[in-house]
């Protein structure tokens, strides 16, 4: 095990897809339980909905299969989701009431609102990885996502 996740108990990696943006979408997330190296890949999708709404579903769904708390290390190639956290922006705008510096209600406030109660038990750092360069999981990701999009697209078309 790399030396930097000894002090994770589960390494998540989160993507999301979509074809048109607003479009049909996919998203994908791996978690690996660090001590036993145990994967579980999840994925799915939305007829219609956004690249960001994608990213987030990722989250949400691969916390969402946490059992207990943990402390875990996310992994995902958007910086929308990555700098809510980081930069303390689900802070501010929850002080806000949900609204933004210009006073306009949040994107996917109820997205946000779903991924905080989902993190609330666990010691999460979050952590930008960059997309499309070959890093094994967020491939992974991107290809689970990408596939839920294509299979979101073809049923829209009328084939299955």
């Amino acid at each position: 095990m790399p030396e930097n996740l000894r002090n994770f108990d589960v390494t998540i990696y989160t993507d999301g897809a979509c074809s048109g943006n607003p479009g049909p979408g996919g998203w994908g997330a791996v978690l690996i339980h660090n001590r036993t190296q145990t994967e579980k890949q999840i994925s799915e999708g939305a007829p219609a909905t956004t690249n960001n709404r994608m990213e987030m579903t990722a989250v949400l769904e691969a916390l969402k299969l946490l059992k207990r708390p943990v402390k875990a290390i996310v992994y995902s190639d958007s910086s929308y989701v990555v700098n809510a956290f980081k930069q303390k922006w689900l802070v501010k705008w929850q002080r806000n009431g949900w609204k933004t510096a210009n006073k306009t209600e949040v994107a996917n406030a109820d997205l946000w609102q779903a991924i905080l109660q989902a993190a609330a038990p666990h010691q999460i750092s979050w952590e930008h990885v960059p997309g499309h360069k070959n890093i094994r999981y967020n491939e992974l990701c991107d290809q689970l996502a990408r596939a839920q999009s294509e299979r979101y697209k073809k049923m829209a078309a009328g084939q299955s």
